[in-house]
Formats: structure tokens, sequence, C-alpha cells
């Protein structure tokens, strides 16, 4: 128990280094600088209400979004700790439209950073939980000149590293290099991340399903019929719960420690969906799938999928392996009728 108690963010991560003996040290050194990233952005975000920092800026994002200062805030924060490591060789955004060379002064490294500042921005000002979302590869272009946008757009499978940072009533820190999920807490009194959630398994089935109802004469006859099952049946005795935050960071995070399901699906109004397959739903389902769960857009594992564009948006349904293949094969029989 003592030493779970004082397994600090920074000594985690040391103690994986030395059971990889090629370990260079740069990935570690890349989540030392996103924690401290996170750790500026957890306090603006505490103090958010507080100050002239809510609000839109009365632009939007490629994305079509109306853009929040705070997003601005969290998305400028993360580049300014990020770009002068020398570890990347290129950066992306789901606030900035293409993407980030880095400073020409800065030396280029052989690993690429996609992030999503601030997902689920548009909870702000009702303070719900929010989140940062982040994804590393190592570059596939050749030659050490600067990234490019095929260095991006690489499939799932080939994250090295991935991660989330929720900042709800205390901040955590998740993150997973393929092998184990491990989630940190922010101790505000000495200001470090502490081992909180020591090698998150998923489980198998839950009893939550998380989607927007909203939308439901919007969805698929097969997604019809999976919700109505849920609602009709009972699982070891117990009949399903709905939970929808409208944060894709406090859903998956609830759906990652409970089990159960998160959707996104399409519907006729958007076809893909709304969530964005680089930002979001890649490296979500890199977390989830590392912690025994599966990730897919109803059809196909998402981890598989080539992106076409930095900003390509895809239906997603997540969460415990048994709840996915449920609704996958709802899905599927509708489509084979």
């Amino acid at each position: 128990m003592a030493k779970k108690r004082f397994m600090t963010l920074p000594r985690h991560i040391l103690e994986g280094e030395k059971l990889h003996p090629e370990a260079t040290g740069e990935l570690s050194a890349i989540l030392l600088q996103l924690s401290l990233a996170a750790k500026v952005i957890s306090l603006e975000v505490n103090k958010a209400g507080l100050v002239d920092i809510l609000g839109f800026t009365g632009e939007s994002n490629k994305s079509g979004d109306e853009v929040k200062k705070l997003d601005i805030f969290a998305h400028e924060t993360l580049l300014k700790a990020m770009d002068h490591g020398g570890h990347f060789c290129v950066m992306a955004s789901e606030e900035d439209e293409d993407i980030i060379h880095l400073p020409p002064h800065q030396k280029i490294g052989k690993y690429v950073l996609l992030f999503d500042p601030l997902d689920g921005s548009s909870n702000i000002d009702a303070n719900v939980s929010i989140g940062t979302i982040f994804s590393i590869y190592k570059r596939v272009t050749p030659g050490d000149g600067p990234g490019t946008l095929e260095d991006c757009l690489q499939p799932g499978y080939k994250q090295e590293v991935a991660g989330y940072i929720l900042y709800g009533s205390s901040t955590v820190f998740v993150y997973t290099a393929g092998h184990g999920v491990y989630g940190f807490t922010l101790d505000p009194a000495f200001g470090e991340f502490l081992l909180s959630h020591d090698d998150i398994k998923i489980p198998k089935r839950g009893r939550i399903y998380s989607v927007n109802e909203g939308n439901y004469y919007s969805w698929p006859k097969g997604l019809k019929d999976y919700i109505k099952y849920l609602q009709a049946n009972k699982f070891n005795g117990k009949p399903y719960q709905a939970r929808y935050i409208g944060s894709m960071v406090a859903d998956v995070h609830r759906t990652l420690l409970y089990g159960g399901i998160f959707m996104y699906p399409g519907d006729t109004r958007n076809e893909k969906g709304k969530l964005r397959l680089v930002y979001e739903c890649n490296p979500m389902a890199f977390i989830v799938e590392a912690a025994g769960g599966r990730a897919t857009d109803g059809k196909k594992r998402i981890l598989e999928k080539v992106p076409e564009s930095l900003h390509e948006r895809i239906p997603i349904f997540i969460g415990s392996e048994e709840d996915v293949l449920l609704v996958e094969k709802f899905l599927a029989d509708a489509e084979g009728h």
C-alpha cells in the first residue's frame, strides 16, 4: 500500500522505462511534459469561473464547432509545453485546420503528437467534466526534416502512447503504451500525480449504456432495436442504466472503470457521427483495447482504419467487449433484412 501511495507519475514512467533496455527515454520525457501541461490547464479550468476566460471567442474551428476561450488556452499551453523538447517532427490539434510545424530553430524529432486540447468544451460553463486527449506516433516519412500530413494520418494501431486528462472533481491522467492502462490523480497539496488506478481492466460486460438518445429517431434500425433490447432485458438480474454526460473523456472514463458501452453513431443528419478519428476515437480505442475492451465503427475495428484527413469523423461503439459485440450483431442483423 505504501508503494502505491507514493507511486508518482514520473516514478511510474521511469520504472516502466527500466523494463525496456532499448528505451531512449524520449517517450518518458514527452509524458512528463504532457503532465506539466495538464497541471497548467487544470489550474485554469478550476478557476475559469472566476476570471474572464469563459464564453465563446466568436470563431469556429475546422470541425465547425464554436471555439471557447478555454479551448484556445489549452491548445496554446500544449503547444508551448511540447514544441521545444526536440522530440517531435510535426503536431496536429483539433483546434487547428492544418498540421503544426515545429518552430524553425527547434530540433526535429522522430515522434508525432496529435491532440484534442479540450474535449467536451461545450460543457465548460456548466462546470461539467472536460478533458484533454493525446496520441503519439513514430514518424513514417524518411529523413530528419519536418514531418508531413502523412505522418499524422496513420492507422491507430501504430500509436506508441495514448492518453487523456480528465478535469473533474479531481484531475486524472490516464495513459497506456499498449500494455496496461494506468491512472494518476493530481494531489493539489503538492502538485503531483499519484497512482490511483493501477492496471485498469474494463469488465467484459457492464450494464451502463451511454448515448445521446435525443437523436433516436435519426438512428439506423439496428441501433434502435439494440436500445429497446437493453431497456427490456436485465443483466445479472439488474436492468441497464442510461448515463450520458456529453463529454467523451468523461463518458469513456466511466465506461473504462465500470464497464458498459459508449456510442456516438452516425445518423441521418450526420452519417459519420461527430467524433474525430485521429483526435478522439483512435486514442480512446487504443486505451480501451489495452484495458481489454473493444472499439469499432459498428463493423470494423477503429484502430485498423486509415485516416483520410485530419478532421475526419467516424461513428464509434466503444467499451466492454461483450457489449460492443452485441450492438454489432444488432446492426448487422438489421442490415441483413
